[in-house]
């Protein structure tokens, strides 16, 4: 074989290697993208990096599926429903308190499900990992919720807590809980 030919082989191997690594990278992108939607878009932005988001989702998976996590009960889930139901129903008298327990309602389930009760950052990653597309409400509500303890929230940012956190609840329970019809007015 002359060096020429030898050159040329060479320089098909690499392409064809650049090229397998490109088509591996954009089939990791699409399958993140696909499985986690907003939050991936969301680390893009955060991160200013799509390589550092999907090592980041990648992580997130890793730990998640290392935690114990798991299905409510029937018996649970009936109980997390009713506790719900009240929560709604104490916000037409006081809409603060009753956020306030949505966000440890929501952290109790969680909770009891497996994942480990930390920062709420930390929460938050690790719910993205089953519920992709409802993390953002959790965030949204935990937001509104630490400002309705300091009093910089209007009634209104609190009663779209308390539906964002409905949404959430519902994803974590895995059932719909019936809204207090008084807080959707």
């Amino acid at each position: 074989m002359s060096t020429g030919m030898l050159i040329v082989l060479i320089a098909v191997v690499v392409v064809a290697v650049i090229a397998g690594w490109i088509l591996m990278q954009k089939k990791r992108t699409q399958e993140l993208r696909g499985k986690f939607g907003p939050e991936y878009d969301h680390l893009v932005r955060e991160n200013g990096n799509a390589r550092r988001a999907e090592d980041i989702l990648e992580d997130r998976q890793k730990r998640v599926n290392r935690l114990p996590i798991r299905r409510l009960s029937e018996d649970e889930r009936e109980h997390f429903a009713a506790e719900w139901r009240r929560v709604q129903e104490r916000f037409v008298d006081n809409p603060k308190s009753a956020v306030a327990e949505a966000d440890a309602l929501v952290s109790r389930a969680l909770k009891t499900r497996g994942y480990p009760i930390g920062s709420f950052e930390q929460r938050a990653a690790d719910v993205s990992v089953e519920h992709p597309r409802v993390v953002e409400h959790y965030r949204i509500a935990h937001e509104i919720a630490v400002r309705g303890g300091t009093t910089q929230s209007t009634t209104e940012e609190l009663r779209l807590a308390m539906q964002h956190y409905r949404h959430l609840f519902e994803h974590v329970l895995e059932a719909h809980v019936m809204p207090h019809e008084e807080i959707y007015r």
